[in-house]
């Protein structure tokens, strides 16, 4: 059973591989499952590009950090289906 209440954020910057392809499976598993999901770019936010600019890609999952730099698509998939 999918839980409505998730969000899942991606947090990338403009021209980085591992954003794309961390894209790819975010999109793919929110599309699966129903789950929102909404992109943020750092070098838009200050307070996101002191936080994660070592990290990116990152993925939150409700403003908690659940991944960065690869996404595992089964991990994501168990984390959204608990």
């Amino acid at each position: 059973m999918v839980c409505m209440s998730h969000l899942v954020t991606l947090i990338r910057k403009p021209g980085c591989h591992l954003c794309e392809d961390a894209q790819l499976v975010v999109e793919k598993v929110c599309a699966d499952l129903g789950v929102p999901w909404e992109e943020k770019d750092i070098t838009e936010d200050q307070r996101l590009h002191d936080e994660y600019w070592e990290q990116i890609p990152v993925v939150l999952i409700n403003g908690k950090q659940h991944t960065f730099w690869r996404v595992d698509e089964a991990r994501l998939r168990r984390e959204l289906t608990k």
